[in-house]
């Protein structure tokens, strides 16, 4: 198949000499959705102006073709199935009947007055509808008063053993597939799955035979490549290399920070040799915004007010809706912070190093954290390949960026013993599911990898190695089976006893600065 988004012009058909501008229209999904209700508003307010006129009679539509283009699938916009379709449905809720298919161009003009041509890329609808408007006939709802009858006459089905099994089959279906050590098994994504699609004299690929992803990981990791191809068109890796390489000389720039230093130096000073480091996310992929408002510069000057240690920012924009600026966002008002601060009322107050929070999968996305201004750096060990990772921590080591490993199963520990010592800075023990990215509310996940084999086997290959929990600490509460009592310092107290020093929190820290609650961070050090 053709690469995609690749165009081509026959030989011979477009006359093309060396300084010829050509234009490229760009298919922007956030636009097109914009479009597609535009188009539904007008059309509703064109109907309100009719109904005023009492000599017409008003169009009661029956049903509606939908005819869109080979490129306008749920992939272009943003994965959501049956976009178009469902945007007849909201506009026109009465409508019975929805059809269509997808063609390879649509024939039509945009206005009255245009000419009636062939778009390559475009949706039509057509509206039918009775002349003499005659009542619709809805077969939902006979079909809706018949299932109701059913309900009525039938046993409840959820007390049959049967039926239990089925649900737990399904289940087994659904679930990601894995090798024999329960580690996800994992694709890269398919770059030369396109159709070719041809109108008039242009050729061009549409993504037709593109596999699904089996796992949110697995997606995630297709959706980031994507990105990351998309940076590498608009400045190809050869100028990135070079903008680095300036960018170490210039001493005006930023140099890279001690990350996991002032960790560690925090955690010896507390009382209970416990730290907490705030992370900076807009959202959590399964439960939306962490606020109603992420002013990332304001949130920054209090954490640092408030005598953080480091900061770790997400800067992913696929699941975490985190960009690559808030990097340099966050560096540049901790700098500020400080300057403003009164040394005599704020002494100890230092400015925290930043930990770029990414799926990281290729090097060119270690050299933009680095131009970021990113002191350290999070790679998801589920996600790489042994040589992968070794090759990611040599580039990072050549950029002078900490390393911090994320892991979730004792396989991934056992890969992270394999590199060398010193390769990473410290290890991260997540709660996070990665075949659906969820979080384990029960907080046994990292409990269980703390106190597992290949961590005591880590432990003796990496010496002196700081290791921190991150996924729902601060909200998962935990059972003291001395007290009997239920709260959040119990788990925290557990995890520090099974050899954390600290945790990176993000939503609890969300929850207490959403209600107001002032200095935050210090707050949390002190109640447990």
């Amino acid at each position: 198949g053709m690469k995609d988004g690749s165009v081509t012009l026959p030989l011979g058909s477009v006359n093309i000499q060396p300084g010829t501008r050509l234009r490229f229209y760009v298919r922007d999904s956030s636009f097109a959705k914009k479009e597609v209700n535009a188009l539904w508003i007008g059309y509703k307010k064109k109907l309100l102006q009719e109904s005023f006129n009492s000599d017409k009679i008003s169009f009661n539509p029956t049903g509606c073709i939908l005819l869109p283009t080979l490129d306008r699938g749920s992939k272009f916009f943003g994965g959501k199935p049956g976009f178009e379709s469902s945007s007849i449905t909201d506009f026109l809720p009465s409508i019975p009947s929805i059809s269509g298919f997808f063609t390879n161009g649509f024939i039509g003009k945009l206005e009255e007055n245009d000419q009636v041509m062939i778009h390559g890329s475009a949706s039509g609808y057509t509206l039918l509808g009775s002349i003499t408007n005659r009542p619709i006939h809805d077969p939902r709802q006979y079909t809706k008063a018949e299932e109701n009858l059913k309900k009525q006459d039938e046993p409840n089905e959820d007390n049959y053993p049967d039926n239990i099994q089925t649900k737990q089959f399904l289940q087994n279906v659904i679930m990601a597939p894995k090798d024999e050590n329960g580690e996800l098994i994992l694709r890269r994504r398919e770059v030369h799955s396109g159709r070719s699609l041809t109108v008039s004299s242009v050729e061009w690929s549409v993504v037709e035979k593109a596999a699904s992803p089996t796992s949110v990981l697995e997606g995630f990791m297709w959706d980031k490549e994507t990105e990351v191809d998309r940076l590498r068109e608009r400045v190809p890796l050869s100028n990135l290399l070079s903008q680095c390489k300036l960018y170490s000389l210039d001493p005006s720039k930023p140099k890279p920070r001690d990350w996991v230093g002032p960790v560690s130096r925090a955690s010896q000073m507390a009382s209970n040799n416990f730290v907490f480091i705030p992370e900076l996310k807009r959202m959590e992929p399964n439960t939306g915004s962490l606020r109603k408002r992420y002013n990332i510069a304001k949130i920054t000057e209090q954490l640092v007010i408030g005598h953080a240690p480091a900061l770790s920012v997400n800067c992913d924009s696929i699941l975490f809706g985190g960009k690559t600026d808030d990097i340099t966002i966050v560096r540049e008002t901790s700098s500020k912070a400080i300057l403003n601060v009164n040394s005599s009322l704020e002494e100890g107050v230092i400015v925290p190093p930043v930990l770029a929070s990414d799926l990281i999968l290729y090097p060119y996305q270690l050299y933009k954290l680095r131009l970021a201004g990113a002191d350290a750096v999070t790679l998801v060990v589920g996600a790489l390949t042994s040589k992968d990772l070794l090759y990611l921590t040599k580039i990072a080591a050549s950029l002078q960026l900490q390393v911090l490993a994320s892991v979730t199963s004792e396989v991934q520990i056992d890969k992270v013993a394999t590199l060398q010592q010193g390769s990473i800075s410290a290890l991260i023990v997540s709660n996070r599911q990665l075949d659906d990215f969820s979080l384990d509310d029960t907080g046994f996940q990292a409990l269980d990898l703390l106190n597992s084999e290949s961590m005591k086997k880590l432990s003796e290959i990496q010496k002196d190695l700081l290791v921190l929990v991150e996924g729902g600490v601060g909200s998962i509460k935990y059972l003291n089976q001395q007290t009997g009592e239920v709260d959040t310092n119990n788990y925290i107290k557990i995890l520090q006893e099974s050899g954390a020093v600290g945790a990176i929190v993000a939503r609890s820290l969300a929850d207490r600065m959403e209600s107001g609650e002032d200095e935050v961070l210090q707050r949390m050090q002190e109640e447990f």
